[in-house]
């Protein structure tokens, strides 16, 4: 039986059954750490596999003064872990600022709905006040989309009557609006 260290020579010359024997003889303490840390039996294995692939990528880098091949290969492990669980995070609370955004932007669309339908009931009021000349042509002009000149060839009116009309329809509107401290709407 060899030593680990002699192992860990063999693996970086490319030997992968003395990479192999490496593995059986610290895979359990690696799981045994994984596991402790990541929770889970699939996300521990996962950490083992990546972290016994990253020893054998860097056997060449293993010193014997630093500590044994054991503690070598769990400090592989216990960074990878450490990685994973970082990153982990880090998505999650991305994932949670998103999350907010959402939230929050369909509470924006709630509220701007609430306020356009609140708008509209205040002009709909509003509306109901003018006289009925006033109100037929702020409805061609503002509703159905007529111009001045069509509203007057439309109802026999002179132009100068429309103009006229519309302005103090207008104007009773923000009274209305003043009258009641509210917006008028845009």
């Amino acid at each position: 039986m060899l030593a680990d260290e002699d192992l860990v020579s063999l693996a970086a010359a490319g030997d992968t059954d003395a990479f192999a024997c490496l593995y059986d003889r610290h895979s359990r303490a690696a799981y045994s750490l994984a596991y402790r840390m990541m929770g889970e039996r699939q996300a521990a294995e996962d950490l083992v596999q990546e972290s016994f692939f990253k020893a054998w990528r860097s056997a060449g880098s293993y010193r014997a003064e630093r500590g044994s091949v054991r503690n070598w290969l769990l400090t592989i492990v216990h960074h990878g872990g450490i990685d994973q669980l970082r990153s982990a995070a880090s998505r999650r609370r991305t994932e949670d600022r998103a999350q907010a955004a959402i939230s929050g932007a369909q509470q924006s669309e709630a509220f701007a709905e609430t306020w356009q339908n609140t708008q509209r009931e205040q002009v709909r009021e509003a509306l109901k006040a003018l006289p009925p000349e006033q109100l037929k042509i702020l409805e061609l002009a503002y509703f159905s989309g007529y111009t001045h000149t069509e509203i007057a060839e439309l109802l026999g009116l002179p132009l100068g009557t429309v103009k006229g009309r519309m302005r103090l329809g207008l104007k009773k509107i923000k009274d209305y609006f003043d009258a009641r401290d509210l917006s008028i709407p845009q």
